[in-house]
C-alpha cells in the first residue's frame, strides 16, 4: 500500500525531468563544440582564427 502510494507519486513527479534533458543538451553541447575545435586542422578553427586577426587588424590601424 505504502509502496504503490509511493510509486503514483513517483510517476506524477516531472520536475527532475527537466534536469535531465538540460544534462543531456548541455553534454550534446560539449560535444559537438570539442568535436568542432579539436585538431590543429580544424577549417571551422582556422577560419574564426582568420577572422579575428583581420578584426585585430583593423581596429589597430584604426587607432
Amino acid at each position: 500500500m505504502i509502496l504503490t502510494k509511493l510509486a503514483k507519486k513517483f510517476t506524477k513527479n516531472t520536475q527532475g525531468v527537466t534536469a535531465i534533458e538540460y544534462a543531456i543538451v548541455g553534454v550534446a553541447i560539449a560535444g559537438v563544440v570539442a568535436a568542432v575545435f579539436s585538431g590543429d586542422d580544424s577549417k571551422f578553427k582556422s577560419a574564426l582564427t582568420g577572422a579575428f586577426s583581420k578584426i585585430t587588424a583593423s581596429i589597430s590601424s584604426a587607432g
